[in-house]
Parts: structure tokens; sequence; C-alpha cells
């Protein structure tokens, strides 16, 4: 779909009357920033409005968010009704987010569950971690599996169980692998690779109105840091959770 012609093309998973499932591109808000740039709630807004002829303002309820640099599968309410039953899930842990990530070497396990406690800065838009509870921090929980390595670089699918800001970037720097690209957690320089090897693979929740289980995959592409690794590779890590 396009919100215009000079909008970005941006592709739909699943669209019914109460929700609409998307890949958000690299690079696009998922919300209006102060940069002002095209940003996934109005670019879709934009589009339902155009497709359906809808007059006036079009309805469209943000469940939960992607990083900027970070792209994959995004799930949208289209009514206030779903909007509050898709939160329900997320806050009672029944909205289930995976991820694959390419990091710098390899994690000493080859899988972990791991626990730590997150605290935001939210001026510097940065996390800080600890091993322990800390004051205003909040507990951050993740598994992960390490699916394929290359050159130095580690192939790693990610299951969610908690929604803290940067957290599969800050946990996996805090465990000695930052994620491919990702200066802010300390990652060095890596030719060729701009965007985070960050990917929503999949979003999973009941429907807010038949309650039936859904799930909606995206698998990476597009930066140079996915061409590292074979489609059968990536398939296999962005359907490792599900």
């Amino acid at each position: 779909m396009a919100a215009g012609n000079n909008a970005p093309q941006i592709p739909v998973l699943y669209e019914d009357n109460h929700i609409i499932a998307v890949v958000k591109l690299p690079g696009i808000p998922s919300q209006e920033d102060e940069t002002g740039d095209p940003d996934m709630l109005t670019l879709i807004k934009q589009d339902l409005k155009i497709r359906h002829n809808k007059p006036g303002n079009v309805f469209l309820g943000l469940i939960h968010r992607l990083d900027r640099p970070v792209g994959g599968a995004m799930l949208f309410a289209k009514t206030s009704k779903a909007a509050s039953r898709l939160s329900e899930a997320v806050r009672s842990r029944t909205f289930g987010k995976t991820y694959v990530c390419v990091v710098h070497g390899k994690p000493a396990k080859q899988q972990d569950r791991l626990r730590h406690y997150i605290r935001k800065d939210a001026k510097r838009n940065q996390v800080t971690v600890f091993k322990e509870p800390a004051a205003e921090a909040k507990e951050a929980i993740l598994e992960y599996k390490v699916c394929a390595q290359t050159g130095g670089y580690s192939l790693i699918a990610v299951k969610l169980h908690t929604g803290r800001s940067h957290q599969i970037r800050a946990q996996m720097a805090y465990i000695g692998c930052p994620l491919v690209a990702d200066r802010k957690y300390g990652a060095p320089v890596t030719a060729s690779v701009t965007d985070i090897a960050l990917w929503s693979t999949s979003v999973e929740a009941p429907h807010p109105v038949t309650k039936e289980l859904q799930c909606f995959r995206s698998v990476p592409y597009g930066s140079p840091a996915w061409s590292w690794w074979t489609s059968d590779q990536l398939e296999e890590a962005s359907s490792m959770y599900l």
C-alpha cells in the first residue's frame, strides 16, 4: 500500500474490519516524532482514508512500537474496541513478539533466558541494564537461540517476554554481543550496514473480536546484514519460537 505518490510502499500482511498487520520498513518512525518525517501511524491512516474513501478522521490504534531503525511485522487496531483489547493482551503478556538479530561475536551460551533490569533515560533516549533490581529499573526478560554463525557474527532468534525500550539491543550488548550497526550500545562500525540488524519476525495475539489466535510473520530483508545468511537460515531463525 501507499499513502500517496511519494509515500513509502508499506506491505500489508493482513487486514480486516478490526486490525491491520503490516511490515514496517527500517528508518520510518512508528509514530510522529520531532523530526516530522513520515511515520507508520500517519501513513497507514492516510492510506485507509484513501482506499476506503473514509470522510473525516480515521481511527488507528498504536498497540506496540518498533525503534526507528528496526523493520518487520507490526499490528495496528482499526477500532477503539480492538485497540483496548489488544492493549490488554500486551499487558497480560498474551501478545507475543519474536525477532531475529545479527550480533558481533557469539554469546557464551547457545541458548539462554536473560533476566535483567532496565532503566530508561528519556533525555538521552538510551537505557541502562542492571543485573539486579535497581531504582526506577523495570524487569526485562527475553529468550534467545544462536541459529547460525559466519565471519565473527551470529544470527540470533529472540522471543520477548517483556517489552522494554531498546530491550533486545541493550540486553545483547550487556552480554558482550552488541547488534550490528547499533553504535548507541557499543557496536563497532560495520562497512555497508547502516540500519540496526534487528527485525520483528512475528506478532501474535488473540483477534480482538473472534478471539482466535493469529500470527503475522515477516522474514528480514533489505539490509546487507541479512544478506550474510541463506534464505533457509533466515526462515529457520524467523520461525524458531513459533
